[in-house]
């Protein structure tokens, strides 16, 4: 195989995998949209070596794909067409920490729990938490953007890079904004990269800015009476403090939750959602706020029942009723959607796609989560047990579109967090107009102009 042999010219033995179980392995992520058949798979230990990669790919040519800890649900690390699968797992160090900074030069295979248990040792925090967190990798998160439980308070990946060292698919290396807080110099790359998806280029190194630790965080769940009483909710609470989590679950999923997991219900009485609530329990006039306000809410007729954590155990044990329902509800074989709208317009999109739920899935069971304090919705349809996985996928697949159009009527997002991939490819003009994407595939072609990077995720492959 000539592509092998000259990987062999770049790589040691033991950095260049070609057996058939490893391809299957490092040739997919957690979507497993397509079959993985990817020709090689490459582990670089440093940029330059990932620049020699990049360089050998445009001369041969053939395509790359990155691999980070493969926990996509969109298809964005699927190497079905013979690409070369270049895995950043040997790439796991904490480079430099700056304690004035308050930040971690770290390489992009550091797992994203690695880099909050460094933080935490500093006394400090990385604030971006997700059910992945101890698979998924920096350079992953920061190749989609990555959101999570903790968006209402600290914002996206996005908000937490304050450098990178990238390698176009020209081969080039950019070295991009070098940590500093203010930098007034014309177009700042850095965000360019970041929620690319690795077509651009691919992300080696990142500075990483970190925040103060949380102090004495406490969970409250919340039983909701109906859907117009989750705003109301949600606004008392967020009119009050400043919530570090705002997450939205129905009781459906705590009866799953429950039955796969033993996680004990919150409370005897049954509400049809339930909010659960973290905020920092800092001083005695906090507690007394947040009480407060939940009497306020109970008296108005909104909120059902509630328990507030006593310790940090309890409140590990509340916070399972949301962690916990993607690995229980696995079993059913979901159809999964991420779909965003301005919070404020949560209860007219819940109530619209309660109706198209109705009209187009009455037989199939249907559930809600997600993480209601930045509009961010899950949409999960559960296959039937006697139904066979493709004619399931095929219905719910069927139905996107009038899905996605009301997304698009509120001028939402068709995928808040998991990326465009290749399963909201084809969606793309839901959420970006003509113009935007446009301009996106003239940056793709600026940057990648042989078209190597990530080939057939976000946009079709020219090729």
């Amino acid at each position: 195989m000539e592509i092998i042999n000259k990987l062999s010219e770049v790589f040691d033995k033991n950095q260049v995998l070609t057996d058939p179980n490893s391809l299957v392995q490092y040739g997919k992520d957690w979507s497993n949209v397509d079959k993985p058949n990817p020709l090689a798979i490459v582990f670089p230990e440093s940029t330059e070596q990932v620049q020699s990669v990049v360089k050998l790919a445009n001369q041969a040519p053939f395509s790359l794909v990155p691999s980070g800890g493969r926990t996509g649900l969109s298809g964005g690390a699927m190497a079905s067409n013979q690409e070369v699968v270049v895995s950043f797992e040997k790439m796991n160090k904490i480079l430099d920490f700056n304690p004035i900074d308050r930040n971690v030069l770290c390489q992009a295979g550091v797992i994203t729990k690695q880099l909050q248990q460094f933080a935490e040792d500093k006394q400090l925090c990385y604030p971006v938490d997700f059910a992945s967190s101890g698979s998924s990798h920096i350079g992953g998160n920061i190749a989609t953007n990555a959101g999570g439980i903790k968006v209402v308070r600290y914002g996206l990946t996005r908000s937490w890079v304050a450098g990178l060292k990238v390698v176009t698919g020209s081969g080039d290396i950019l070295d991009l904004n070098h940590g500093l807080v203010k930098n007034a110099t014309g177009y700042d790359f850095r965000h360019v990269f970041i929620g690319s998806e690795g077509t651009l280029g691919f992300v080696t190194e990142a500075t990483m800015q970190l925040a103060r630790l949380p102090t004495n965080l406490t969970v409250m769940v919340i039983g909701i009476r109906d859907i117009e009483s989750i705003m109301k909710t949600f606004q008392a609470f967020r009119d009050k403090i400043d919530p570090t989590a705002l997450e939205l679950f129905s009781n459906d999923t705590v009866k799953i939750v429950h039955e796969h997991k033993g996680v004990a219900k919150p409370f005897e009485t049954e509400a049809p959602y339930y909010l659960l609530l973290e905020f920092e329990n800092d001083t005695d006039a906090t507690e007394s706020l947040v009480l407060d306000t939940f009497e306020a809410c109970v008296n108005e007729g909104w909120v059902v029942d509630g328990v507030m954590s006593q310790s940090e155990q309890q409140a590990r044990n509340l916070w399972r009723l949301r962690e916990d329902i993607s690995e229980s509800i696995s079993q059913f074989t979901p159809y999964k959607n991420d779909l965003a709208v301005k919070v404020s317009n949560i209860p007219a999109f819940l109530g619209a796609l309660d109706a198209l739920i109705e009209e187009h899935y009455p037989n199939f069971k249907v559930l809600w989560y997600g993480h209601i304090g930045d509009g961010n919705l899950h949409l999960n349809i559960l296959k039937p047990a006697n139904m066979e996985p493709d004619a399931f996928f095929d219905i719910c697949s069927q139905v996107n579109p009038h899905v996605f159009q009301l997304v698009k009527d509120l001028n939402g997002s068709i995928s808040a967090e998991h990326g465009v991939g290749t399963l909201k490819r084809d969606y793309l003009p839901y959420s970006r107009s003509a113009p935007e994407i446009a301009y996106m595939q003239a940056l793709k072609a600026m940057f990648d102009p042989n078209g190597i990077m990530n080939p057939g995720k976000i946009f079709k492959s020219s090729g």
